[in-house]
């Protein structure tokens, strides 16, 4: 089958990686969330090529299952728990450990165990599996940004699926035999030259996509451990379990000797910064429809559609203060301690009186925007505000828009930002999952190595399309904090 993405001669990975981006973009193949750069896809059409997971031969046989967190392969961690298997999800960017067994409720019913196959899921029905845990895993299912069909496979260029995979093997839970499967549209299988494939990448043994199964038959090997010259420092410092893997191999004896601190590998990504996407209008007979995506794709793609018009109104608009003690026409600007004016304020909670000023001081020329969606109604500013401090993630200022059930977290810089999603996956508040995300004024213009993360489930879905705008609630405040 011809690939529809074309591959120029002597492409790197990261070309491949652009250009799969772009075309996914550009023909509006993909759910929420977009742009899909430096993304794992969440393509049209998921659900249905994860279906396709119960149909191989080893879903059958095997007992334990390995399914990565990214939002496309919720349908193959649904499959898992269904057939009443045991689902092993990594920790998202191994923070915390190698994986966590995900562990429903006793006679879960389906609606539970779709929770239970999200994000969310993860967090609340999970136990930690340690590096020292007897597992033995016969089948492992990764995202990825493009593939072959001979195998060869390019994820978004952080390499967590490969060290997951290697320290599996580092501690016997996967071996020859364990068989590789990745998740992808179709337009993601492409020529993918040999020579680009290194020692330490994974490589998949069949490719599902809405419309087909493919068995590629590689030959070239998969990890085998953890290459160590391939890691340095900051990466151990980033990832605490590698560091813990590192100690015990040096205890057997291995050579564990690191690599130095790469330079950038990509500097073009650095100099200059990717073209901001359009988004077009989803069309209502796409090629897609004509290859019958199942009607839970087709409920999934509708609900993220009508999300996302729903975040861009009403306009993200928010004046700085000028300093002269006016009201602007979106909010209030606060700093923590004083009053509007030097006089005393009082918000319109009973619990949230404060002494709060109207700020002079400008913020930082690289501030970055934090989203926070699916906030409850009733929820209280100073609610989310002990929430933040107690996760670390107090931002610079905070835009708070109840009514919509929203709020807009200022950081200093894009890495203090990327430390507060961190922070924020899972935070729930009053019984409902919140997200965090770049603001989409961000997005267009991230740099290569800052990641793009939604952290939702469906009951954040739930709270943002089911709860309408309260007309009682408190008025946008912008509040900005003392660092």
């Amino acid at each position: 089958m011809e690939p529809d993405i074309k591959i120029n001669p002597g492409a790197s990975k990261w070309d491949i990686r652009q250009k799969v981006w772009d075309y996914i973009e550009e023909k509006n193949l993909a759910n929420f969330p977009r742009p899909v750069h430096h993304r794992i896809p969440n393509f049209k059409g998921a659900f249905t090529a994860c279906a396709r997971v119960s149909e191989l031969e080893v879903f059958t046989q095997t007992p334990e299952v390995k399914v990565d967190p990214d939002k496309p392969l919720e349908g193959a961690r649904l499959a898992v728990l269904q057939a009443q298997k045991t689902l092993l999800v990594p920790t998202p960017r191994l923070r915390t450990g190698l994986f966590n067994k995900i562990t429903p409720p006793q006679g879960a019913s389906k609606e539970q165990l779709q929770i239970c196959s999200s994000s969310q899921g993860v967090k609340d029905f999970s136990v930690p599996v340690g590096l020292d845990a007897k597992v033995k895993v016969d089948l492992v299912v990764v995202g990825s940004v493009a593939v072959s069909e001979k195998g060869f496979r390019i994820g978004k260029g952080e390499g967590f699926a490969d060290m997951e995979y290697g320290m599996m093997a580092a501690m016997g839970a996967v071996s020859e035999s364990t068989v590789v499967v990745t998740v992808v549209h179709d337009c993601q299988v492409v020529e993918i030259p040999e020579e680009l494939i290194e020692s330490h990448d994974l490589t998949v043994d069949y490719i599902l996509t809405p419309t087909r199964v493919i068995k590629t038959n590689c030959q070239l090997p998969k990890p085998q451990g953890i290459i160590w010259t391939k890691l340095d420092t900051e990466k151990l410092e980033k990832i605490p379990i590698l560091k813990k893997l590192r100690a015990l191999e040096e205890q057997v004896g291995k050579d564990v000797t690191l690599g130095a601190v790469p330079a950038e590998a990509e500097p073009r990504l650095h100099t200059s910064q990717p073209k901001r996407q359009t988004r077009r209008r989803p069309r209502q007979n796409t090629q897609q429809d004509a290859e019958g995506v199942s009607t839970q794709d087709s409920k999934q793609e509708k609900r993220a559609e009508g999300e996302e018009r729903a975040r861009l109104r009403p306009a993200r608009v928010r004046k700085e203060s000028r300093g002269d003690g006016r009201r602007d026409e979106q909010g209030e600007i606060y700093e923590k301690g004083k009053g509007k004016s030097g006089g005393n304020m009082k918000e319109k909670g009973s619990d949230e009186r404060g002494s709060e000023v109207m700020s002079q001081r400008r913020l930082p020329p690289s501030v970055t925007t934090v989203y926070l969606g699916g906030i409850p109604a009733g929820l209280r500013v100073s609610e989310l505000k002990t929430a933040l401090r107690e996760r670390e993630a107090a931002p610079l200022r905070l835009t708070w828009q109840g009514a919509q059930h929203r709020a807009f977290l200022d950081y200093s810089d894009p890495q203090a930002a990327e430390q507060a999603l961190e922070a924020l996956q899972g935070l729930s508040l009053n019984g409902h999952s919140l997200q965090a995300e770049l603001a989409k004024s961000q997005r267009g213009g991230k740099r290569s190595g800052q990641s793009n993360r939604r952290l939702r489930t469906s009951a954040a879905l739930r709270s943002e399309t089911a709860s309408p705008d309260t007309k009682g609630d408190t008025a946008e405040k912008t509040e900005q904090y003392e660092q």
